[in-house]
């Protein structure tokens, strides 16, 4: 029998129907969003550790540690954060979690949360450390007040970065400038390090990290100005164990790329009119496609039956006629809603012509997104996309490893196309050992979606020996050195505890646009 019906809410995607990842959308969250006010795009990332790896959860801690925290915990904690839950992608090793303003993942032993706009991201800290101790039941010890918070799990390791903001002026609460965002912090954490990376007066990166096993601490900034620190760590000291570290903490590498001044052309395509347009232009070529090989395959069965010598019982139109081959089945119903209908009575769904994830799948396939982890290797991963009113674009993806017992890494995506504060970011975690590509290939990928004038780089890399003096010639970084149709202006390599980070800063071949328009002036 064939059967020649559109599914309702086919988005052409072939995630439309795949059932894990589990999807959850929260409809309410979703009415009435508008990105028309969306102003600030380079988004303040916070990543909290509470313990080393998902395999060394406390013994104190519920089965699945933060995984095992209802949903509702974390979205009261957003409500301090001013953003929303617009869907769940939940997986086995990690919940993804896409927001009005960005993103959040939630591992067993770790909370990553990336929010842009005038989110006040610090603002949510204090809460998260409460849900972690009186939820997740995590180790914890009786918090003074002015952490915000009367009771807190002890973090393994804080990270908490950004690019300089555009407008910080409009920034809110603990963000109106960096060296409020180090007290805020600091307020939290014993022995917290703050740096600034990349040119002061020109692109630079903002970096709050704590050392492995982090303590809890009261006020500890002094109200008086303190000069920010300039990164130049020397080489930690060879122990008996440098060489040697956690496995799961040894594939931890995170690739963050922060791009402004995108093509204004090809930045059309985060617009909603655009996606729409594209949209209708897929479904009624589709829909056109199917009835055109339902025609054909009922052609092909009559003739096969006149050949025969024997009339079909089983193929009959409305009325018991049999089918003739010039009949189109999508004409022949008199029911005007049926997918069967012509051109005309064709019904388009309004799900293509308003914001949400419908059209969000539409634009990460239509801009190759999709492509960057491809089907193909990752046959379960699934995109979590949303597209804006009337513009700007947001995407979370969940890819499990093609490997059997392998980790579930994720990717992020974040758009703000208009042309006077146009900005991209891409960040993820999936190893390169994994993908079998490198990483300046993973880059060349992602910028050729965007195409932006300029764009910053940061790669954290685990430290999987303690190079040269374990006897290893490294050179992390160097592969992601050559950019076609980019010149490197910045390079900066760090030595962290634990980790190594380098930091890039490109412009495109030709860009006349003048200096970074900076908005935050590191002086």
């Amino acid at each position: 029998m064939v059967n020649t019906e559109i599914p309702n809410g086919y988005t052409f995607s072939p995630s439309s129907f795949n059932g894990t990842p589990l999807l959850t959308i929260n409809h309410e969250a979703t009415v009435d969003l508008d990105s028309t006010n969306s102003f600030e795009g380079p988004e303040k990332l916070l990543e909290v550790w509470f313990s080393a790896s998902p395999s060394s959860l406390p013994e104190t801690s519920i089965p699945g540690g933060l995984k095992g925290v209802p949903s509702e915990e974390w979205k009261e904690m957003l409500d301090l954060v001013n953003c929303k839950v617009l869907s769940i992608v939940e997986s086995e090793d990690v919940d993804a979690y896409l927001l009005s303003e960005s993103s959040m993942f939630i591992f067993p032993h770790k909370l990553i949360l990336k929010t842009c706009g005038t989110t006040t991201l610090l603002s949510g800290l204090p809460k998260i450390l409460e849900i972690a101790a009186l939820v997740a039941k995590f180790p914890h010890s009786v918090a003074n007040a002015a952490r915000g918070t009367a009771t807190a799990a002890v973090p393994y390791r804080v990270f908490y970065s950004r690019k300089n903001f555009l407008y910080p002026d409009r920034q809110r609460g603990p963000h109106r400038s960096w060296r409020d965002e180090v007290k805020s912090l600091d307020r939290l954490f014993l022995g917290g390090s703050a740096y600034l990376i990349g040119k002061m007066n020109g692109e630079h990166w903002y970096l709050y990290l704590t050392e492995p096993n982090t303590m809890l601490t009261p006020p500890a900034t002094p109200d008086r100005e303190q000069p920010i620190k300039v990164l130049d760590l020397p080489k930690p000291r060879l122990t008996a164990n440098a060489c040697s570290i956690d496995e799961d903490q040894g594939r931890d590498e995170t690739l963050e790329l922060l791009m402004t001044d995108l093509d204004t052309e090809n930045a059309k395509q985060f617009y909603l009119d655009h996606a729409s347009a594209v949209a209708e232009g897929q479904y009624f070529e589709q829909a056109n496609k199917c009835r055109s090989d339902a025609r054909k395959h009922l052609g092909s069965i009559n003739e096969r039956e006149e050949t025969d010598g024997k009339m079909a019982q089983d193929v009959r139109g409305v009325n018991g006629k049999l089918f003739d081959d010039s009949v189109d089945v999508f004409s022949n119903t008199s029911d005007e809603n049926s997918p069967f209908a012509s051109d005309d009575e064709l019904t388009y769904p309004q799900e293509l012509t308003t914001e949400g994830h419908a059209l969000g799948t539409v634009v990460s396939e239509a801009c190759g997104l999709s492509d960057v982890y491809p089907a193909s290797k990752y046959p379960d991963a699934r995109i979590d996309a949303y597209l804006f009113t009337p513009c700007g674009f947001s995407a979370n993806g969940v890819i499990p490893s093609p490997q059997s017992g392998g980790s579930t890494h994720y990717f992020t995506v974040h758009v703000t196309p208009e042309p006077h504060c146009s900005y991209a970011s891409f960040e993820t975690n999936v190893p390169t050992s994994q993908t079998g590509r490198e990483t300046a290939d993973v880059i060349q990928q992602v910028v050729g979606i965007f195409k932006p004038a300029r764009f910053s780089v940061t790669l954290f890399e685990a430290k999987d020996s303690a190079d040269d003096d374990c006897g290893h010639k490294v050179k992390k970084g160097a592969r992601l050195e050559a950019i076609k149709g980019y010149r490197r202006i910045d390079r900066i390599v760090h030595d962290l505890e634990g980790y190594e980070l380098v930091f890039k800063y490109y412009e495109r071949f030709g860009w006349e646009g003048g200096a970074p328009r900076l908005g935050e002036v590191a002086l």
